[in-house]
């Protein structure tokens, strides 16, 4: 059977750190003995069920019960599909029937998922401590998340645990030295991969992990646990920094160890003015989609020697045993220094999207080398690798568009128009326009501007296929559930 080490390493950090903090949840502490306890009475409860489907339900409440859940589940061997109680019903049950979930972990006092088998883990009788680690195959899954889909229908994306061990495995590479002592920041829905990250490494080395209540304001919140919690580690996206930079100014973070990012492009003006809030952290921008389990690369941040393409920082190396190729559109290696599309391989690779054998063809393919024939996945992330080694983000494939017949990257007009904006951030859109031609548009993070220098200074650096010819102003840009820049909603202010 599969050697579940990561598992087994949580038991032993829970008893040799029973006394120490495991989550910081509303301001109230608790210990790795009293999470014990709480995985506890919930497995009790699993190990009372029938499970002929082991994919189980989690409504993703802040609170112990739905972390305790988590770890529950894994020890049974069965697996979460985190929902999300923000989201329309509609969606929910739609993720419910292709996941076959039967069973709904709750910790609310909410009864919105009566029809199923629903367990109300805050209102179990305590038990005897069992953390005993179950046998599992390492094709059982760990979780199944479902990403939003192009067709308007989510998507599954299970991980198995085999997937989530070779996760933990490359993780390492990063030389994070986590101790006890170490205060972690989670500030992700569970429904976000980057969650897993937030939580499950701090406690594999027994940290206190610091979740953000739902009904704060996010990123007033984390600039409050930065202030007064002393938190050491943290992942981010981007655009959380967005989100702080007009408070920058009051911002002195000395114990922070660790910043790192991941989820979007990072852009180097703004991480080189986070850097004098962190003044002794290491900066690491990771890159990761949910296919690939969470993070595959890394690259250090370095100030203004930072390996950077349209003010973007590298991505750096692979992490583990990933290995990250460049491939032309007729799937060949192309050599470095040529753009092309990212794809992936290694241990972390899912086992393709759930029931869905369409977009698995879409998006997973097998490529030959070094004569061996290897299961790719494609990112559909733009990228070139330099001469060392290091991949060149260029934005996502489906953020070209044509103008005028000439293929234009948005990022490298983004990259522009937010050096003469300088704090003000900036999106290109492409919009088709009523005669069918693609044209550029440019959402700006403010109220209003004149727009007559900023045209003046692009129509300086850019031909003139790429001189956007709409404008747009937002006060502030719209996120999704992940936290990232909502395109998609952007792309509604020029209809």
């Amino acid at each position: 059977m599969f050697n579940n080490n990561v598992l087994q390493k949580f038991v032993d950090i829970c008893e040799y750190h029973k006394y120490r903090n495991a989550f910081c949840i509303s301001k109230t502490y608790y210990t790795y003995n009293e999470l014990g306890e709480c995985i506890s009475r919930i497995r009790k409860e699993l190990q009372s069920q029938t499970f002929i489907v082991k994919n189980v339900g989690l409504i993703e409440n802040d609170d112990l019960e739905t972390y305790a859940s988590i770890f529950a589940l894994w020890l049974e061997g069965l697996a979460y599909v985190p929902l999300s109680p923000e989201a329309p019903i509609d969606r929910n049950k739609d993720i419910i029937n292709q996941a076959g979930i039967t069973t709904i972990l709750d910790s609310s006092i909410n009864d919105t998922f009566l029809e199923y088998n629903l367990i109300k883990s805050s209102e179990l009788e305590k038990t005897t401590l069992d953390l005993e680690v179950k046998e599992v195959s390492e094709n059982d899954l760990a979780y199944l998340l479902f990403t939003s889909g192009t067709t308007g229908r989510p998507k599954g994306v299970p991980i198995s645990r085999y997937n989530l061990n070779s996760f933990v495995d490359a993780y390492d590479d990063l030389d994070v030295e986590i101790t006890y002592e170490d205060k972690c920041l989670q500030m992700f829905n569970l429904t976000f991969d980057l969650s897993i990250i937030s939580y499950l490494i701090p406690l594999l080395h027994g940290a206190c992990v610091y979740t953000i209540p739902k009904t704060e304001i996010k990123y007033s919140y984390v600039f409050e646990l930065l202030d007064e919690s002393g938190i050491s580690i943290t992942m981010m996206v981007p655009s959380m920094l967005q989100y702080l930079r007009p408070y920058f100014e009051e911002m002195n973070f000395p114990n922070m160890k660790y910043s790192l990012f991941c989820g979007e492009a990072l852009d180097l003006e703004l991480i080189n003015e986070w850097s004098s809030c962190v003044p002794n952290a290491i900066i690491i921008n990771t890159y990761g989609p949910t296919e690939h389990t969470i993070i595959c690369s890394s690259y250090n941040y370095i100030g203004d020697k930072s390996l950077t393409c349209n003010g973007v920082l590298s991505i750096g190396e692979s992490l583990g045993d990933s290995e990250l190729i460049i491939v032309d559109d007729n799937d060949n290696l192309v050599v470095n220094g040529e753009k092309g599309e990212l794809c992936l391989t290694g241990g972390q690779l899912n086992p393709g999207y759930w029931n869905n054998e369409e977009k698995n063809k879409e998006a997973f393919f097998n490529l030959e080398i070094d004569g061996k024939i290897k299961r790719m996945y494609r990112t559909g992330d733009l990228c070139f690798m330099n001469e060392d080694g290091f991949i060149m983000y260029l934005g996502r494939i489906d953020f070209q568009t044509k103008i005028q017949g000439f293929r234009v990257e948005l990022s490298e007009i983004e990259f522009h128009a937010k050096a003469f904006l300088s704090s003000i951030n900036a999106v290109a859109i492409a919009i088709e326009n009523k005669i069918g031609n693609n044209e550029i548009g440019l959402v700006i993070e403010n109220e209003k501007i004149d727009i007559t220098e900023l045209l003046d200074y692009l129509k300086s650096k850019l031909p003139s296929y790429m001189i956007p010819t709409r404008f747009s102003f937002l006060p502030v840009f719209p996120n999704n559930i992940n936290g990232k820049i909502d395109r998609k909603i952007l792309i509604n202010n020029f209809i």
